[in-house]
């Protein structure tokens, strides 16, 4: 989930690329929304929005489904001396990147999480 359509079609084209079904969501209602229809493997989420925050996101999918793996992502890691990222970890998240992505980095938390290299059987990863 990221509101930067830019950034959401990158981290979908590299996903795709590697052999990962990839559903997308521009903001933490509609990514619920996506969550509850067919609840994912893993959940990448950008923590900063302007229409419902990762945060917040984080806190409600480790909840309802604590089995989901979490990757927390912001380009900006401190709010004033709140550091996000710490935050995202404390609340559930699997891991925490920084924007810009690094392919190899992202596609190494998502196979941890997944337990391989690509999960082709299930959408939504």
């Amino acid at each position: 989930m990221d509101d930067d359509i830019e950034a959401l079609a990158s981290a979908r084209d590299l996903l795709s690329a590697a052999g990962y079904a990839v559903t997308e969501a521009l903001n933490g209602g509609r990514a619920l929304q996506k969550i509850k229809a067919n609840p994912p493997h893993v959940l990448i989420t950008d923590i900063l929005m302007p229409d419902g925050d990762g945060i917040e996101l984080i806190a409600a999918v480790r909840r309802a489904y604590p089995a989901i793996g979490i990757i927390a992502v912001t380009e900006h890691r401190l709010l004033g001396a709140l550091d996000l990222l710490d935050l995202a970890s404390r609340l559930g998240a699997a891991a925490t990147l920084e924007k810009p992505l690094a392919a190899d980095r992202l596609l190494a938390h998502v196979a941890g999480l997944t337990g391989s290299q690509a999960q082709r059987a299930r959408p939504n990863d």
